[in-house]
């Protein structure tokens, strides 16, 4: 069965009238629906079975109205908050809501019927009160295999969209409150871990509790102030969406950024963007972007939405509800058969990251043009996880190692701020999992996590540090990643510099080091042998010669910066040592000094 994403994506809209809710009921109903959705995603992380579920926080819990349309959400990953609504609103139109009942659960993971790539699955159950379907609570979790030729969910040199793994477009597995066994084992058999079945029924789980959930709220104000309630604040947000729009300055605004390459290694995978701001009409085409029909790197249409989305809401009053008022408001234009919009049947795994996720910094670019300090990208430069297999000697079954410990890197500095934390918001409130959790689940031992001095992009306010990264393996293993972030690491804004590039080196330790140029596929490693990933650094904002020299010192002296790397991005000249701390800003040499670079006469002494 087709059917057109695009038009699905589109539900705004009073669908029958009737009285309007007084806005603090509006509100309690708005504020119970986002508690469940909190309850849903805690629910799968102390119920799952695997570690990027109930350690990762890779989730994302949704509320949907009877038609579709999203009503409140959880914090969870930014780009899921489409991708989890889009495969709920193909249900509804393959099965009819007459075939949602109560008990009913179902499954969903196809990047062509809504989602993001194959990991992606996505479980609801609808609620319905006398026969009369009223909301379909969601949860979505990234899972850690997919079947298919390549262990992890990553075939990224797959020829099509079947050679990465198995395809579940709409499933009903529990029916009327009765697990499907059938429809269960199908599941099981076609997954390589042992504990896919638990995630999944940890899923399952936090959806029928949902349900349950929103049954009281139901009971509690009726089906008619609830669904009132939903129009409500679906209106509320896209008012207060055009009338933040409609501040802005208009005009046309254009930008591009490129990924380094595929994983095939094609050079410049190059995404386009014109923004236009006019009134309180804001729309953002990507005419332009990629259309060369041999790349291995594709966004579906349900990623690329999720994406715009993140990266226009962070530049925006984090007060406005994010639902369906706020989501139908942008106009989005993706081209069919660009690299944000393939043709069906293209491989996407890799895709859902790069180019997918450098919407947000191309975005970012081109409102740098005008509204410089909202800007900031809001994006990674990952590639797809590092994947590790082999065979774990104290239980004797093999293993699969998603990399998901603690890292830092691509957080880019804003107007007034230095880039923070380890991660860009991208990650969302995604948790990276411990040295001493990982070690305990599988064989490897973490040596080094440190920050990269000097890998920050200079700015006024400073990008955030890459971290170096060593792991080493105790058993013999198989490696399998795909690497971007070289050749366009993160990109300055206002003046700022970009950020360090990343760097992946395997089998260290060995006579025959390998860089990874673009794609590694199961480079074989020996125990002993290590993983070193240099990952790179947020871009700057500003000029750097405007920042504090105090600041710098700061900086140097806390290792974020080198004494050489003061001079030469900052211009600040610091006498002293580092060993002793005695390290100050001359502050003559330096006037003298930014002067130089600037060009200018030197300032009188």
């Amino acid at each position: 069965m087709e059917v057109d994403l695009r038009s699905l994506a589109g539900h705004r809209g009073r669908l029958v009238e009737r009285a309007d809710p007084d806005p603090v009921t509006a509100e309690v109903v708005r504020g119970f629906m986002e508690t469940v959705c909190f309850e849903m995603a805690t629910y799968v992380s102390r119920t799952a079975t695997t570690p990027i579920l109930n350690q990762s926080n890779e989730r994302n819990a949704t509320v949907l109205d009877a038609k579709g349309r999203l009503a409140a959400l959880s914090v969870g990953i930014p780009q899921f908050m489409l991708t989890s609504t889009l495969p709920v609103r193909f249900a509804l139109e393959l099965f009819g809501a007459e075939e949602f009942h109560a008990g009913d659960v179902f499954i969903a993971n196809d990047p062509y019927h809504g989602g993001g790539h194959l990991p992606d699955y996505n479980v609801f159950a609808p609620v319905v009160v006398d026969g009369r379907l009223v909301m379909i609570p969601s949860i979505q979790c990234h899972h850690g295999d997919t079947g298919g030729a390549v262990p992890g969910g990553y075939n990224v040199t797959a020829a099509d969209i079947w050679g990465e793994g198995v395809r579940w477009p709409a499933l009903k597995v529990v029916d009327r409150g009765v697990e499907r066994r059938d429809v269960m084992y199908a599941l099981q058999v076609n997954n390589r871990l042992a504990g896919f079945l638990g995630d999944l029924r940890a899923q399952i789980g936090a959806a029928q509790m949902a349900a349950e959930r929103l049954g009281e709220l139901v009971e509690r104000y009726g089906v008619e102030m609830v669904e009132a309630s939903v129009d409500y604040m679906i209106d509320y947000a896209a008012r207060r969406f055009s009338e933040e729009v409609e501040a802005w300055p208009d005009g046309v605004f254009e930008a591009d950024a490129y990924v380094d390459h595929d994983p095939l290694g094609n050079p410049d995978v190059h995404i386009h963007v014109k923004v236009t701001i006019d009134g309180s009409r804001l729309a953002i085409d990507f005419t332009g972007s990629d259309t060369r029909q041999e790349l291995q790197a594709w966004s579906t249409f349900g990623n690329t939405r999720g994406c715009t989305v993140a990266q226009i809401a962070s530049m925006m009053d984090p007060e406005i509800p994010k639902n369906e008022g706020f989501f139908d408001s942008i106009e989005l234009v993706v081209p069919e058969g660009c690299v944000l919009n393939p043709y069906p049947g293209r491989p996407v795994s890799a895709g859902t990251h790069h180019p997918g996720i450098d919407i947000g910094e191309v975005i970012a670019l081109a409102f740098a043009q005008v509204m410089p300090d909202r800007a900031v990208p809001q994006t990674y430069k990952t590639g797809i996880p590092t994947t590790i297999t082999g065979t774990d000697p104290r239980t004797g079954r093999p293993f699969i190692d998603p990399s998901t410990e603690v890292y830092a890197g691509w957080c880019n500095a804003a107007k007034g701020m230095d880039a923070w934390g380890a991660q860009a918001a991208s990650f969302g409130n995604l948790w990276k999992a411990t040295a001493e959790i990982n070690e305990s689940l599988f064989p490897h031992v973490q040596w080094s996590r440190d920050y990269r001095t000097d890998s920050g992009g200079p700015g006024r306010w400073r990008g955030l540090c890459g971290s170096h990264y060593r792991k080493e393996v105790r058993v013999p293993a198989k490696v399998y990643t795909y690497v971007v972030g070289m050749k366009y690491p993160m990109p300055g804004i206002a003046g700022g510099k970009p950020g360090a590039p990343n760097r992946l080196t395997l089998k260290v330790g060995s006579d025959s080091p390998v860089v990874v140029s673009h794609t590694a596929e199961w480079v074989p490693l020996e125990a002993g042998e290590s993983i070193v990933y240099d990952y790179g650094g947020g871009g700057g904002w500003g000029d750097p010669l405007e920042r504090d020299p105090q600041a710098v010192l700061d900086d140097v002296l806390d290792e974020y910066v080198s004494v050489e790397g003061a001079r030469r991005d900052y211009g600040v000249v610091l006498t002293g040592s580092l060993e002793d701390l005695s390290l100050r800003v001359d502050e003559q040499e330096t006037d003298t000094l930014r002067a130089s670079l600037r060009g200018a006469p030197a300032p009188p002494g």
